[in-house]
């Protein structure tokens, strides 16, 4: 795994207990950077903080819940207490809510309020920490439906969607002021997400099938991205809705 040059700096992710989020707070920990976790599921979360902790790295877990605004700030608020500033963020706390009727209201609500409410929230008070500090780089979690409809998932799809348009606000409202905003956009990825479709091998089967390279796609994979676009390395990017889904959405 390539190593980005993080050494001094502060990296927070969302949804950090699991999955993509995990493999990401472990990708800035071997690039040099302090992490602060962030999720709602402690022990798994714990996990994550001991995995870190185990190559060297300085961590720290606190707990958020993203559709709550004021665990927002605390969270960002306990990041610069613990770290003393911020340099990048990773927000990528999100639910899919497969299998329910997303056009009801209770459903609808809760996955735009995660998936880019809590994004936006997220966004807001990052940049504060950020603007005062003169700089950083945040990047969102998207998905391929973000950037290509699915008629079966209207609120995911919507949320999703939105959060590509959230990240290129960001990156032309604060441009100017060294911060700079993209988002990934997964295709299929094995996650624990992901683990109860793949585990009827039809699924895994067609799942395959639906993507060129004729696989899913690994958490550490995206991590990678999402590390390269939090550093220098990346220093002229901004506004960009990174497509890594093994050509899926190439047809």
């Amino acid at each position: 795994m390539a190593h980005y040059g993080m050494d001094g700096k502060v990296a927070l992710v969302t949804g950090g207990s699991g999955g993509i989020g995990r493999a990401t707070a472990l990708a800035f920990a071997r690039s040099g950077a302090a992490v602060m976790v962030a999720d709602v599921k402690d022990d798994d979360g714990a996990e994550t903080v001991a995995m870190i902790a185990a190559l060297g790295g300085k961590v720290a877990y606190v707990r958020c819940d993203v559709s709550d605004g004021d665990q927002i700030k605390a969270m960002v608020a306990a990041t610069v207490k613990e770290f003393g500033r911020l340099d990048a963020a990773f927000n990528n706390a999100g639910i899919n809510v497969l299998g329910a009727d997303e056009y009801q209201d209770e459903v609808w609500d809760r996955a735009i309020g995660i998936n880019l409410t809590g994004v936006m929230r997220c966004m807001r008070e990052e940049a504060e920490v950020m603007l005062a500090q003169g700089g950083g780089a945040i990047v969102n979690t998207s998905s391929i439906n973000g950037i290509v409809g699915n008629p079966g998932q209207p609120a995911y799809t919507a949320s999703k969607h939105g959060v590509v348009g959230l990240t290129r606000h960001g990156a032309l409202r604060w441009a100017k002021a060294g911060i700079r905003v993209n988002a990934v956009c997964p295709g299929v990825i094995r996650t624990p997400m992901t683990d109860p479709l793949v585990a009827n091998p039809e699924m895994k089967q067609l799942i395959d099938s639906m993507t060129p390279m004729g696989r899913m796609g690994e958490a550490d994979e995206i991590a990678e991205a999402v590390v390269w676009l939090c550093s220098d390395a990346s220093s002229f990017v901004t506004g960009h809705p990174l497509v890594i889904d093994g050509g899926a959405t190439a047809f």
